[in-house]
């Protein structure tokens, strides 16, 4: 495997050591070179560099130009290069073109062997040539966080679709990534559930696992019970707790025993320990059935729940009071800040220890942070959690600075997401005005994508296994892409129509695009692709080839900034830039054999590109749609 220089890095190269050749006195500036629609590139940076030197933009640049180039005074000029006595400036291996424009801009035209062959280098490499980063780290990231006992809805959904695409880009970069699941399996809840339970055991009446498998394994290796499936798993502990909080609710002498159930968890009571894991059991079981449909791996080990802490939440405490980090306020331990302010004007605290000795939830968030930094190693901790909780994990992470888990050798971030909306801009419901269930989501997904695909299916000849196979993998790429397109940040309307339609920003557009680009390979039979630099291009090929050899940068510049979204754009680009060659540029029907195998090397080197790119978003790419 061997990484390929990216066109654009090798003209930025090529600019500032002509930059550094021309003006000395620059230093290393940069050229800030961009893709143009005036060009393939253009270097803007002689603006700010002027000013900096206090000369004319225009001259500096021809300044660099001349340092740059050298003049074509060569009769053979091929096909790809500029006439002989046009006057224009090139550099033979790379730059065709390169000119001075508006007040000092330089305009950038590289030659068409250049692409076919950068293009050339990518294919020949498993990766696509896409770079390891420099210095890679350790991540801990910690997404897909469903809670014991409760169903998962619409909500879960982009901490679960947003973190599963980071785990697989920064992967993909070199990155070491640990996952972790931080499920809500703690509380006062629980006393009440199992005090029912206890007192009536038959409402879970199949039998459940011990939860300490060790596989590696995809969805599904809790070790649980996996006779019942999840929906019944669900079912259960829903009826279980409804009736658990009614008596709860009506019956004070069961209350007295719940609290006292607490107690005893807390306690390590084994009994009470033994029903808590049947519940945690019996809701991975959920999950796992949840996350499959997802199309998602779950591994157990990953799933580190709040009582994966609670050995560490003294001694956090302990450590926080003696450093002076935190202080006792009114009976409770708290740590307080400047800028966090309520609205009489008093300072906010966080709330690490409650006045009756009961654990805040930034007891285990700190604990975690102590855990990921100490016995994994973490050089950054990522939280893709709802922007909702954003003053929480502020709060937490500066807490942690000041006690040194986080320093600077580790940071932690929050990858913040947005709310789902309905279509009508509210937070998604049901009729009733209760949370959509996220599994009746996704089946309705997968439901109208089966649709969509049917409706191609005699054309394409699928047969019902391949029909609903694809249905699937439409329907939940569909979801998550609606997801991924969006900047985690903002809200975005969920409307299954536009998800699953062939026209637009989808991924049923993008997954059409990749199935025609296979349809077409299919067809050449024996003629293989091969790339030509000796051929000229037209512009769509231009176009095309040049978009293709971003992959590389877009995938480094999501990896630093945990913005999947542009990933995404960058492959509706892909597929847009793909279905203007396509018809512009006849592929089986060129004009000369060679020109067939050259557009038939554009079409299997953007597939490539595109399968990758979605497989790294949790996308499939059906070769038959």
């Amino acid at each position: 495997m061997a990484s390929v220089t990216s066109l654009a890095s090798t003209v930025d190269q090529r600019i500032a050591d002509a930059l550094s050749a021309a003006l000395p006195e620059a230093g290393s500036a940069s050229p800030l070179l961009r893709r143009s629609d005036r060009a393939d590139f253009q270097a803007n940076g002689i603006l700010a560099l002027a000013k900096q030197l206090k000369g004319n933009p225009r001259e500096l640049a021809t300044r660099v130009v001349s340092a740059l180039t050298t003049a074509d005074t060569d009769p053979g000029a091929d096909a790809d290069g500029p006439a002989h006595g046009t006057g224009h400036r090139t550099v033979p291996d790379v730059i065709k073109d390169i000119e001075v424009s508006g007040p000092g801009f330089l305009n950038v035209t590289v030659t068409d062997r250049a692409i076919i062959e950068t293009l050339a280098a990518r294919a020949a490499d498993s990766r696509l040539g896409v770079p390891y980063a420099e210095q890679p780290g350790t991540t801990v990231i910690d997404y897909a966080q469903p809670n014991v006992a409760k169903e998962m809805h619409v909500g879960h959904l982009r901490s679960a679709v947003i973190g599963a695409a980071m785990v697989e880009i920064l992967e993909f970069t070199g990155e070491k990534v640990i996952r972790r699941h931080h499920i809500g399996d703690w509380g006062t809840q629980f006393g009440m559930l199992i005090q029912y339970l206890i007192e009536h055991p038959h409402e879970l009446d199949h039998k459940s696992g011990s939860g300490d498998s060790n596989s590696s394994g995809g969805s599904g290796d809790s070790g649980a019970d996996t006779s019942i499936d999840g929906e019944t798993a669900m079912s259960n502990l829903s009826r279980l707790y409804k009736a658990s909080r009614a008596l709860f609710d009506s019956d004070e002498e069961f209350k007295a025993r719940s609290r006292d159930r607490v107690v005893a968890l807390q306690a390590g009571d084994e009994e009470t320990r033994a029903f808590w894991q049947r519940f945690v059991d019996e809701s991975k079981i959920y999950f796992y059935s949840v996350f499959d449909k997802l199309d998602m791996e779950i591994h157990d080990a990953d799933v580190v729940g709040e009582s994966g802490y609670n050995h560490m939440l003294e001694e956090t405490c302990r450590i926080l009071e003696e450093t002076g980090v935190a202080v006792r306020s009114e009976g409770a331990l708290c740590v307080f800040f400047e800028d966090v302010k309520g609205p009489d004007g008093n300072q906010v605290p966080l709330i690490v220890k409650k006045s009756n000795g009961g654990y805040g939830y930034a007891a285990t968030d700190l604990s975690a942070i102590r855990d990921r930094v100490q016995s994994l190693d973490a050089t950054t901790l990522l939280y893709v959690v709802d922007a909702r909780q954003s003053l929480h994990f502020k709060m937490v992470f500066e807490t942690a600075r000041r006690v040194g888990w986080l320093n600077e050798k580790v940071h932690a971030v929050q990858l913040a997401f947005g709310t789902v909306l309905g279509k009508d801009g509210k937070p998604f419901k049901t009729r009733e005005g209760e949370t959509v269930r996220l599994e009746d989501l996704l089946d309705e997904a997968v439901e109208r994508a089966t649709a969509v695909v049917q409706e191609k299916a005699e054309k394409s000849g699928l047969s019902e296994r391949e029909i609903t196979e694809n249905g699937r993998y439409v329907g939940i790429g569909a979801v998550k892409y609606a997801d991924l397109s969006t900047s985690a940040v903002r809200d975005y309307k969920f409307d299954l129509d536009q998800m699953v339609s062939l026209n637009g920003d989808t991924s049923v557009y993008l997954q059409y695009a990749y199935a025609r680009i296979k349809s077409i390979l299919r067809k050449a039979g024996d003629t293989e692709p091969a790339a030509r630099p000796e051929l000229a291009l037209a512009p769509a090929e231009r176009a095309l080839g040049l978009h293709v050899d971003e992959f590389g940068e877009v995938l480094a510049e999501v990896a630093s900034s945990y913005e999947p979204h542009k990933l995404a754009a960058y492959l509706y680009q892909l597929a847009s830039h793909f279905t203007t060659f396509y018809d512009q540029c006849p592929v089986l029907k060129a004009e000369t054999p060679a020109q067939v195998e050259n557009r038939l090397f554009l079409c299997d080197l953007t597939a490539r590109t595109l399968q990758q790119g979605l497989a790294l978003l949790g996308i499939r790419s059906p070769e038959r749609l």
